[in-house]
């Protein structure tokens, strides 16, 4: 890797500002350079939109000076303009003559600013590019206009009769209710790499995008607006009319985020995009019901679930976000004018039965909940209790008899008082206690978090952390309360509306896992026949852990938004209770209510009867875990079923490999009969540049689009104070952009963001995403932009492309490009093929920065230094040799970044015996030319660069041109410095190269550096050469070799040695030792030289 060679001699041209009539309309070069703040009014929501036309006719006076103001207004402006042009003809009329290069290239023709616009594209067309290449990068100018060309040209399209190899990704599902998030755009930027890669690769690739219909959030969404614009509930209208609100709502206002993944680039198949409540993927999710409950898989069961009081629902686990407590604290809760205190440890008395043997302390953080304890549990070997067991204490303020029970499993005689009380009905190990014991289960709460009839009328009716106020109290007055003291506890919190997560016991439906996860637990750990392989491997221990360990899973959520499960409960006309739900055999499920009545019809024969629907939705992640099938239009035998199932890879975050991934996996082989993808990708987790959580109230959270557009800080304060934090929140969230952000975030294009994220994804686990990265990379492609410039420049507008070249003819600068190329190729595509982006998105950085930009076109330019003919053989090999390195460079690139590597494609010429495909992302994916490959060439440029990188770090930061030596030892070194002098010439910025063999020295005022044992350089410093500096940095060079070979020699001669290490190496460790000692001589000779010319 040629890291750092000459960074004065830059391909780039300073930012210019041009103004310039055009057309009777002021036209500004979109430039933009990152070291200038971005203007105050700018923000990302700041692009062009047509205005909203007005109802009624404008007013004739307004109107008229309106117009008069516009008038003024542009006459300013042609004035201010006029202005600008003289002055700069002014300037350029009293500018030095240029160089004869430059008169070369530029020719005496004046420019032609208009040639630098793109034209006006119309939407769906092929991009109208400029005839001149724009003089600076611009993402915004770039990257307009492809995408909407690519779609319409089908270009994302699958085939499902193709003949090829089928790659099939399917998008995790954002929320119809979200807009893009940067784990969003993480996601895409990794998936479009491997599809548009495998694309190019001759695969038939399939990524399917889609929407979830996100249950909850979307029915909180709808719930808030009807409230805020028409003051009424979901319960004022109707199940009925509800529903067709949030479909109303989600034909409006849903699908934001994917035309947002357009702006990313993300070349997905729209013509196969999917809602998980449209009528393909409803008729899936209710054949999976009905198979599952016929197969035994299926059963409803009355347990306990996270129930969320303010929506009224059960919730997912992944819902659920845990705070931990470590003192007494207040926090705010929905429904509650104050905030209400947690980590709180209440100890209160139970009197006993026998009122002889006193009474019996226990403790709890939920007090409330003693208004449904049925037992209390003490261990068996805990002597204090030994008396008691089998006995009764008296439930103070219900009278119930409430037994003394051993349970070794749930009781730590250790903590606290040895006894607890136990709850079955609301908490889960109470649960299970509870089922151990055959206990009574009393559920004490309302669904809307009110005390029930079943917690006495003294508390009926309150909310529940009134609740425990009120009982606390209680106890009190009854001399129950013994204490109550800080305790550090995990709260959960609903993550849609921020509620305590209520434990409940509720009759909900359930998936039986235990049979599925072990099914899938073996797809991924059975070495000898694994169908599934998790990368990174590390999760291969969660997926164990997580599958070993798994619950039947709960898939009732009582919401009215979702698939409405299909169940019916059947109400005989002689059932003595008349409740849905009141017998757990009454239930029947079918596909629709026509296969309910028949079946029924069937089994209660002759009988009168009545059929309900259960009135609950299915979880989302029971649809979404169908995804891999219902996209390809399982149940049904489809085209794209055959041919596309199973999928390639499921690329998602790590967090969701058991919520979703797993679930994939199980549906998948029990409906599928195979796994449903091969691979699972799983990505870091995003957090800020300090490693934080993103969140709004510290003000770090990222929106990619403002990234890709830029925004001020104005703006992103803007953002915050459009959300709903509190004023305090505010404050802490602007400190933290104004000391992350200070000016804003610079305008990077989606380019730059792309290849920062995939870069990022080395880091396994966390992402700290920086967004001065992206800023570089953002650079960076204005640095590709201005190598293909300097190349359109160099070819001319009559260069044809050759069809193939002859490497071993071309000069060794090309010969050497095309052989680290091939390299650069291999490991690009081994890394893609290991799903190793970073390193694909390093090696393809490299090779552009380090060896074509900094090497490559530099050490060509001699070639093309006014019309040499002794160059000219050169300068057409260099030529060719630029062309298939653009060429192969931009298509290697691409998938990573497509716009900029679309446009700059587009420019170049094309062969002329072949028609080249219309898009480079139809192209094929470069592989590796065996005939490039040159070790020997590569080889001596290694040297070269040695020796320039030593020639650079004499000349510091100096720009001057100055005379160099290079003192070689061996007769081979000799050679190649000799027949490569105007390279290292060139690279190393040098007036004039005298190479020498080891007799001649160099002459006085010359600094020294030694680059090995065999060839030493010298640089002119004459007048700034300091012999103290220089004799300094030589000894501390030689105090380094000695230690290393002080080192290296103790290990040879150490006892054992040359028994126990391998031949080979220590015929390594001999020659690095004669190395080192070779080195150390050159650097003795180099302090002799010094002190001998300085004396």
């Amino acid at each position: 890797m040629l890291v750092g060679l000459v960074p004065h001699a830059r391909v780039f041209t300073k930012p210019q500002i041009i103004f310039y009539p055009l057309c009777n309309q002021v036209r500004l070069p979109n430039f933009h350079h990152f070291h200038t703040p971005l203007p105050q009014s700018f923000s990302a929501s700041s692009a062009p939109v047509e205005s909203e036309k007005k109802p009624g006719m404008e007013d004739p006076e307004r109107k008229k000076k309106k117009e008069e103001k516009a008038r003024e207004k542009e006459l300013k402006k042609q004035k201010a303009l006029e202005k600008a042009a003289k002055l700069q003809a002014q300037q350029a009329s009293n500018a030095p003559k240029k160089s004869e290069r430059k008169n070369v290239k530029r020719g005496t023709e004046e420019e032609n600013l208009e040639d630098f616009f793109d034209p006006e594209t119309p939407f769906g067309e092929k991009k109208r590019m400029s005839r001149q290449m724009a003089k600076q990068y611009s993402p915004s100018a770039v990257e307009k206009s492809w995408y909407s060309w690519w779609e319409k040209s089908q270009f994302f399209v699958a085939d499902a009769n193709s003949s090829k190899l089928p790659f099939v990704i399917v998008l995790p599902p954002p929320n119809v209710t979200g807009a893009l998030h940067i784990g969003h755009a993480l996601t895409a930027a990794i998936q479009d790499t491997m599809i548009r890669w495998r694309r190019m690769s001759g695969y038939n690739v399939l990524w399917v995008p889609g929407m979830d219909h996100a249950g909850i959030a979307t029915q909180v969404v709808v719930e808030k607006k009807l409230m805020r614009e028409r003051k009424l509930s979901r319960h004022d209208i109707g199940r009925e009319k509800f529903v067709s609100e949030v479909w109303d709502w989600k034909d409006k206002h849903g699908g934001t985020i994917l035309q947002q993944l357009r702006r990313l680039g993300a070349s997905l198949d729209w013509s196969r995009e999917f809602f998980t409540m449209d009528e393909k993927r409803s008729k899936a999710v209710t054949e999976a019901f009905v198979r599952l409950y016929k197969e035994g898989l299926i059963y409803r069961d009355l347990r306990l679930v996270n129930w969320d009081c303010v929506l009224r629902t059960a919730i997912s686990d992944i819902e659920v976000d845990y705070i931990d407590i470590k003192e007494r604290t207040r926090l705010k809760v929905p429904g509650y004018d104050k905030p209400v205190e947690f980590g709180v440890l209440t100890s209160f008395a139970y009197p006993l039965e026998d009122k002889e043997l006193g009474e019996i302390v226990v403790a709890t953080t939920r007090v409330e909940t003693m208004l449904g304890d049925t037992a209390i549990a003490v261990h068996p070997d805990d002597k204090r209790y030994h008396r008691l067991h089998g006995k009764f204490a008296i439930h103070p303020f219900n009278g119930r008899r409430i037994p003394i029970i051993c349970d070794a499993i749930l009781v730590d005689p250790e903590f606290g008082t040895g006894a607890v009380k136990i709850t079955p009905a609301h908490d889960p190990n109470d649960f299970e206690v509870g089922k151990r014991h055959k206990l009574e289960f009393i559920n004490i709460f309302t669904d809307d978090g009110k005390i029930n009839g079943n917690g006495g009328s003294e508390f009926a009716g309150m909310p529940r952390f009134k609740a425990r106020e009120a009982v606390t109290e209680s106890l009190k007055k009854k001399g129950l309360f013994k204490e109550a003291k800080t305790n550090e506890m995990r709260l959960g919190i609903c993550s849609r509306s921020n509620d305590v997560v209520e434990p409940l016991i509720k009759p909900q439906w359930y998936v039986s896992c235990s049979t599925m996860a072990k099914k899938s637990l073996d797809a991924a750990m059975d070495e000898e026949d694994r169908k599934l392989e998790i990368i990174p491997k590390q999760y291969n221990a969660d997926w164990k852990r997580w599958l070993e360990n798994i619950r039947d899973w709960c898939i009732s959520r009582q919401l009215w938004w979702g698939h409405r499960i299909p169940a019916w409960y059947v109400t005989l006309e002689d059932d003595d209770l008349k409740e849905v739900g009141a017998y757990n055999d009454h239930w029947l499920v079918a596909r629709n209510e026509e296969e309910a009545q028949e079946e029924a019809k069937k089994i209660y024969a002759g009988k009168k009867f009545q059929l309900n629907q259960d009135p609950d939705v299915l979880d989302t992640w029971f649809s979404s875990g169908l995804l891999p099938l219902s996209v390809l239009g399982w149940p049904d035998d489809t085209e794209d079923l055959k041919a596309f199932y199973p999928t390639s890879v499921l690329e998602t975050g790590h967090d969701i490999l058991f919520f979703w991934v797993a679930r994939m996996v199980m549906l998948g082989i029990e409906l599928g009969g195979n796994v449903p993808f091969s691979k699972v990708y799983l990505h870091p987790m995003i957090r800020d540049a300090h490693g934080r959580k993103m969140s709004k109230s510290l003000g770090n959270v990222i929106d990619p689009l403002e990234v890709i557009n830029g925004i001020t800080l104005e703006g992103l304060h803007k953002r915050l104070e459009e959300g709903n934090l509190d004023p305090k929140e505010l404050v802490v969230a602007k400190e933290g952009q104004m000391k992350d952000f200070p000016s804003g975030i610079a305008e990077c294009g989606a380019d730059a963001l792309r290849f920062a994220l995939v870069s990022y994804t080395a880091q396994s686990d966390k992402i700290n995403l920086d967004i001065q990265r992206v800023v570089g990379y953002r650079q960076w492609c204005n640095k590709l932009w201005n190598a293909v410039r300097f190349a359109m420049s160099r070819l001319g507008e009559d260069y044809v492309p050759p069809s193939n070249v002859i490497p071993d003819v071309l000069p060794f600068s090309c010969q050497w490009i095309l052989s680290v190329l091939n390299k650069a190729i291999a490991r690009t595509v081994s890394s893609l093929e290991l799903y190793e982006f970073s390193d694909a998105s390093s090696a393809l950085y490299s090779w552009w920065q380090y060896q074509l930009c900094d090497v490559f076109i530099e050490v060509i330019k001699p070639y093309f230094a006014g019309n040499d003919p002794k160059h000219s053989s050169e300068r057409s090999s260099a030529q060719d040799t630029l062309w298939l390195c653009l060429d192969y460079g931009l298509r290697l690139l691409h998938p990573f970044m497509p716009f900029v590597t679309e446009e700059l494609w587009q420019r170049l010429p094309s062969p002329k015996d072949c028609k080249r495909p219309a898009s480079i992302m139809i192209c094929e994916y470069p592989s590796i030319v065996e005939s490039w490959t040159n070790e020997r060439v590569e080889s001596e440029m290694q040297l070269i660069d040695s020796a320039v990188k030593s020639l650079r770090s004499l000349a510091k930061e100096s720009r001057e041109r100055r005379a160099a030596y290079v003192q070689c030892r061996t007769d081979s070194v000799l050679e190649t410095v000799n027949n490569h002098k105007l390279e290292i010439e060139t690279l190393a910025n040098l007036s004039s190269l005298t190479v020498t063999d080891e007799n001649v020295a160099a002459p006085a005022g010359y600094a020294v550096s030694v680059v090995d044992e065999s060839l030493t350089v010298y640089l002119n410093l004459q007048g700034s050469l300091s012999a103290e500096a220089e004799l300094e940095r030589i000894g501390k060079k030689k105090d380094e070799i000695q230690k290393q070979m002080e080192k290296l020699s103790k290990m040879i001669n150490a006892s054992g040695y040359k028994e126990k290490v391998p031949a080979q190496l220590q015929e390594e460790n001999a020659a690095k030792l004669k190395s080192l000692e070779l080195e150390f001589s050159s650097l003795e000779l180099a302090s002799e030289h010094i002190q001998s010319v300085s004396s």
